[in-house]
């Protein structure tokens, strides 16, 4: 098979969750030793349990694009501090600090490439930013995917990895809730495919806004999904959740989710669904 040998960029772990630097990693589910060039071959998923690590939007793009087809776009954008926000640290030291250790600069990445017959749209989310937080750039490339899939006619994919909105910047963050919501109309207004893929987590602001917004909204498999985490809403019920509540499993079940799909299988179920929805 051909599909693994694609996603082989450099890792840099930001949680336990997350795709491992070390030769080795115990996947968190099943308590298998497994090896990193196992976890490559299989796309950061577990061989035995299929336990879906965190990837990253370049890993991402390296596997669902056609080879060498796909460039990057609106590189250029930078968070501002528009509050002076300061926490345990100042806001721009927190971005600043978070750039060197990751040498990402914010939380989303677009690219355009071509996936089969199709050139497409797809606007990534990186967890390991800021929690994958969606402040006022991540709110602009959303919003400029959007715009790029309407300029060229092209579908879209957004890939959601986020904790919700970035309380950095206050409204600022909130109103990109209905900022991306906005440009995502003008797709269907045009008749442009927009495919949604939850991956884990899917939380706070950004499940209240794009990520379910989508012609098809689907899904890795186990994915967390949901505005307020479980323990919130236990704690604020006074109720226990039932079994498996949040994930993208229970979600399919009740009519919230229209597919689950396995890393594997994703380009090539992304490639058939675009045909369809031509």
């Amino acid at each position: 098979m051909v599909w693994f040998k694609r996603a082989k960029p450099s890792i840099r772990t930001t949680d336990k969750r997350d795709t491992p630097e070390g030769l080795w990693t115990k996947c968190d589910t099943c308590g298998a030793a497994l090896h990193k060039k196992q976890l490559e071959d299989h796309l950061y998923t577990c061989p035995e349990c299929g336990f879906h690590f965190r990837i990253s939007p370049e890993q991402y793009f390296s596997f669902l694009f056609d080879e060498g087809s796909w460039s990057e776009f609106d590189t250029q954008l930078r968070a501002a501090d528009p509050l002076a926000f300061v926490d345990t640290k100042k806001y721009p030291d927190r971005v600043r600090d978070t750039m060197t250790k990751t040498g990402k600069t914010e939380a989303c990445r677009n690219a355009l490439g071509k996936m089969g017959d199709s050139t497409t749209v797809i606007s990534a989310m990186d967890f390991g930013f800021i929690g994958g937080s969606m402040g006022s750039v991540v709110g602009e490339k959303i919003a400029r995917a959007a715009d790029k899939s309407v300029e060229l006619g092209a579908p879209l994919i957004i890939i959601s990895q986020t904790g919700g909105a970035r309380m950095m910047e206050g409204a600022f963050s909130l109103m990109q809730m209905a900022k991306t919501a906005a440009r995502l109309t003008r797709l269907g207004e045009r008749h442009i495919p927009y495919i949604s893929l939850m991956t884990d987590p899917t939380t706070g602001g950004i499940s209240a806004s794009f990520a379910m917004l989508g012609d098809l909204n689907i899904s890795e498999p186990k994915a967390l999904i949901g505005f307020a985490g479980p323990r919130v809403i236990r704690d604020t019920i006074k109720r226990d959740l039932p079994e498996g509540f949040q994930r993208a499993e229970f979600l399919e079940d009740h009519g919230f989710m229209d597919l689950i799909v396995h890393r594997k299988d994703l380009r090539e179920q992304l490639i058939r669904l675009l045909a369809h929805m031509a």
